[in-house]
């Protein structure tokens, strides 16, 4: 393998998860060795579970996908919506962790 394609590989994983998402309830899930990531809306599960895999070293157990349909909202009294997102929820074998507070 050269060095253009495993490039071309680590930059596709990287392109698979958007960035994690940490709020009240992804934050519980960390307790059951869940994370929550926002992917974009043509990734695969496999592409997920080898992004993960490759990017944090750890072992996947399960992807879990879902589909947030953008709100209609006004902002000064201009309607706009905001955008539909992929969140992937990532359950990790027991003895695997990722904390997401710090960097890649």
């Amino acid at each position: 393998m050269s060095k253009k394609q495993s490039t071309t590989a680590v930059e596709a994983h990287y392109n698979t998860l958007i960035q994690p998402v940490i709020t009240e309830k992804s934050t519980i899930a960390s307790e059951n060795n869940q994370v929550v990531f926002q992917t974009p809306l043509d990734a695969t599960k496999p592409q997920i579970k080898e992004a993960v895999e490759a990017l944090f070293k750890v072992k996947v157990k399960a992807v879990n996908t879902l589909r947030v349909k953008g709100k209609n909202k006004h902002f000064k009294g201009r309607p706009y919506t905001r955008s539909t997102v992929k969140k992937a929820v990532v359950t990790l074998e027991e003895g695997h962790s990722i904390d997401v507070t710090t960097g890649l």
